[in-house]
């Protein structure tokens, strides 16, 4: 039996804003009953069916997102709408909470609206312990999906505004994604030029 490595499993829900699973914890050597164990005792505080958060943690505002990132496993990313709350451009809040997930992910979830992509590198970043989309494949996936123009336009320039993407990252993005989003893209950075 393994020994329980609890500086290990502080050191990955650290990076996951103090969130953790219970199979992150198993391959640590920490038990179902440790874990329940640690819950009940205060060390832990469950948040949800196999989704832990370590208790000297505050919750985070996200919990919603984190509970579903980690429930989408490891190669997934908050996506869409819920990428553009947790970078704070926009008010609108989303029925289901939006993640891509590469092809090989097939399990529906209640409440999670899951994209498929495989996702580069450089088209995902890390935010409030998330692993979250990029602001311009973000805007590229909303400008597919559909989302005003309006609240494009107002992203994108908030997101600049901000220093959350470059001019540089979003001419990339309209040679990489085109269509709709390329058009959007253009539209914000040619009125910064004029």
């Amino acid at each position: 039996m393994k020994k329980p490595d609890y500086d290990a499993l502080y050191g990955i829900a650290e990076d996951q804003g103090g969130y953790f699973t219970a199979a992150q914890a198993r391959s640590l050597g920490i038990s179902h009953r440790m874990l329940s164990h640690h819950a009940r005792g205060g060390r832990f505080q469950r948040v949800a069916w196999g989704i832990y958060r370590l208790a000297h943690f505050p919750p985070s505002p996200f919990e919603d997102l984190y509970v579903a990132w980690l429930r989408a496993g490891p190669r997934s990313a908050i996506s869409h709408e819920s990428a553009l709350i947790v970078y704070g451009l926009s008010d609108v809040l989303p029925r289901q909470v939006h993640v891509t997930v590469p092809r090989t992910a097939s399990r529906r979830r209640p409440g999670l609206k899951q994209h498929t992509a495989s996702l580069a590198t450089e088209e995902v970043t890390r935010r409030e312990g998330l692993v979250v989309t990029s602001v311009p494949r973000t805007i590229a996936d909303l400008a597919r999906a559909g989302l005003p123009e309006e609240q494009l336009l107002q992203a994108i320039v908030e997101a600049l505004e901000r220093g959350l993407t470059q001019e540089r990252d979003l001419r990339e993005a309209m040679k990489r994604y085109g269509g709709r989003a390329a058009h959007i893209i253009s539209k914000v950075l040619e009125g910064r030029e004029g």
